[in-house]
């Protein structure tokens, strides 16, 4: 593997960990199943985030590339 799929591996999984902890316990809060939740949420959001991260990862550089040359 090369280190452009792995970093936006990496990057993803470090954003769905954060990002569902922190919508489980605005919508839940922090019960004794919250460990449970966070993590049935985590494991249905890295997948989605690592794709938009592979997807999405090229297109912004290139935008950053052009909004940088102006």
């Amino acid at each position: 593997m090369t280190s452009r799929v792995v970093q936006p591996l990496i990057m993803s999984g470090i954003m769905a960990i954060v990002m569902t902890a922190v919508v489980t316990a605005i919508n839940l809060g922090f019960g004794p199943d919250f460990m449970m939740r966070w993590a049935m949420a985590f494991v249905l959001a890295w997948p989605v985030a690592a794709l938009s991260a592979l997807l999405a990862i090229p297109v912004s550089a290139r935008l950053a590339a052009r909004l940088l040359r102006k």
